[in-house]
């Protein structure tokens, strides 16, 4: 197939070089020159702009748009469908909010372009491995980009999730497990790294991986990680999210479904990024008047 790609960051030119291997036909545009040369030498087309990669695609266009979630993405969808004619497709491979999903597509509707919302899976593993792709948006737009799908994910590694915003619903609920899974490992292995047996946290992982039922590509990641760093010397605890467990959380709510996990591993990550947590002097200075207990100045 011929498709248009809009960004060509750790994930993007990864996976343009899947799609350019696989004898498609890729049109790229990024705001960097250097990357766009670095996607040429890899055999895609360049353009300088958006306004040159469109005329280069032969209607009915198909425009991935793979760039930051939120403002980013929105004045990019924005810019390439007042450029694109009725029949063309647009897809959101990034992490964008389900709800904004339905909008976009009422939207583009009306201009009779179809729009796709492609949860993507895969991080920076995805050129080696491929990537798992939550599709969702019309099922006959969703089958005509069949094509993409199968060079882009592994083998049984893509499927249609239901209508528009369907395919960032389910990846944002991936998202939130994920949030929950990272958590639940972290702290066991703060746990032993604790312990009077000295235990080895890499050999450990990795002994894991062999059958035990807490097995994971997490975990095997995990191995890797403590390997090279066994005590993680290297690291500061700060842990940024990407939004996508704070609008679980919200959908949960919506929903009277409780998500302790999640909810807790969330703001487990918003306590990291705090030098020193105001509730907690609180805490140590109602110890101090009700009880008389030390503190520390």
């Amino acid at each position: 197939m011929e498709i248009g790609f809009v960004g060509l960051g750790k994930m993007g030119m990864n996976m343009v070089t899947r799609l350019q291997r696989d004898a498609h036909r890729v049109v790229v545009y990024d705001r960097a020159p250097d990357l766009i040369k670095e996607a040429e030498g890899r055999g895609c087309t360049g353009a300088s702009s958006l306004a040159a990669m469109v005329p280069k695609l032969a209607a009915p266009r198909v425009v991935w748009i793979m760039v930051p979630s939120g403002g980013p993405t929105e004045e990019t969808i924005q810019a390439v469908a007042a450029m694109l004619q009725a029949g063309d497709a647009i897809v959101d491979g990034g992490n964008t909010k389900f709800h904004d999903d339905l909008r976009r597509a009422a939207e583009l509707k009306k201009k009779g372009i179809h729009y796709v919302d492609v949860g993507t899976s895969g991080g920076i593993w995805g050129l080696k491995l491929g990537y798992c792709l939550m599709v969702g948006g019309e099922e006959a737009v969703a089958k005509r980009l069949e094509p993409i799908f199968k060079t882009l994910a592994p083998e049984g590694g893509w499927g249609y999730m239901g209508g528009h915003g369907a395919g960032h619903y389910v990846k944002m609920v991936h998202n939130g497990i994920e949030y929950s899974m990272m958590q639940g490992y972290a702290e066991g292995f703060e746990l032993m790294s604790k312990s009077e047996y000295r235990l080895d946290l890499a050999q450990i992982a990795e002994l894991w991986m062999h059958g035990s039922v807490v097995r994971s590509w997490l975990l095997e990641l995990t191995a890797g990680a403590l390997k090279q760093d066994p005590k993680l010397d290297g690291l500061t605890g700060y842990v940024q999210d990407s939004g996508e467990g704070r609008w679980t959380i919200l959908d949960a709510i919506e929903k009277d479904v409780p998500v302790p996990t999640l909810t807790a591993a969330l703001f487990t990550r918003f306590r990291s990024r705090q030098r020193e947590s105001f509730a907690e002097k609180m805490l140590a200075a109602m110890r101090r008047a009700f009880g008389g207990h030390s503190v520390r100045q």
